[in-house]
């Protein structure tokens, strides 16, 4: 099973319940907290939030809408489950994602985007050297969201953030799968990619955007052709 516990449920204010309850459910399943296929009660939600169950419907309609959990026939509620063998097109996606973002940061960036990517950058490094599985993970995300965001087009910036967002689970199973070295080639590779966004080198940071990408899918379906136990409920 995941090795955190439930997030602590923070004071609230009047009418937010609903986010606060989607919110932390979101994050705890992307964190694998909730593992796919744990049950989601809503007599129990309730309880914990210390609220109706209206708000926490409302929640799950949300997280359902998002494909993160799911109804089964007989009327109960679950995690979803990763979808393994469809992974294929998520990667063919994430790799697109990839590239765009980066050749597009190249192309557009504003001098003020610089310091915001490499402050996430920073803190990717100091995370990878603390060993702190989900710093990794949400680190890595604002980064390559923040140089989506420089490339000025927001279709693609909301486009990628879900593709991140959605790949957190699998980047958590991938993480947990190291005993000694955290990745530091990819602590690296983002210097590189800066690099290139600074330079407005277009075809240079979609080159290094696309193999950054290709890597790290490469990494996971080795992780996951491998047959190894993984600690958790697929």
């Amino acid at each position: 099973m995941a090795d955190t516990e439930p997030t602590p449920v923070p004071e609230r204010k009047r009418g937010s319940g609903v986010k606060m309850v989607y919110d932390l459910l979101r994050d705890e399943i992307l964190d694998l907290v909730l593992p796919p296929g744990s049950p989601v009660d809503e007599v129990q939600l309730a309880e914990r939030f210390k609220m109706s169950r209206t708000p926490i419907r409302e929640a799950l309609v949300r997280l359902a809408g998002e494909g993160l959990i799911e109804t089964l026939p007989n009327r109960s509620t679950m995690v979803s489950n990763i979808d393994f063998l469809n992974l294929h097109t998520f990667f063919d996606a994430l790799v697109l994602m990839y590239r765009v973002t980066t050749r597009l940061a190249a192309q557009n960036h504003r001098q003020e985007d610089l310091p915001t990517i490499r402050g996430f950058h920073e803190d990717y490094a100091a995370a990878v050297t603390a060993r702190d599985t989900l710093a990794m993970i949400a680190t890595n995300v604002a980064f390559h969201a923040a140089i989506a965001e420089a490339g000025r087009n927001p279709y693609f910036t909301g486009l990628f953030r879900r593709l991140l967002d959605e790949g957190r689970r699998i980047l958590r199973l991938y993480y947990q799968s190291y005993e000694e070295q955290f990745p530091q080639r990819f602590v690296d590779e983002h210097a590189e990619i800066i690099a290139a966004i600074e330079a407005r080198d277009i075809e240079g940071a979609d080159r290094l955007g696309k193999a950054h990408a290709e890597q790290i899918v490469l990494q996971v379906q080795q992780l996951f052709s491998r047959n190894v136990r993984l600690d958790i409920a697929l």
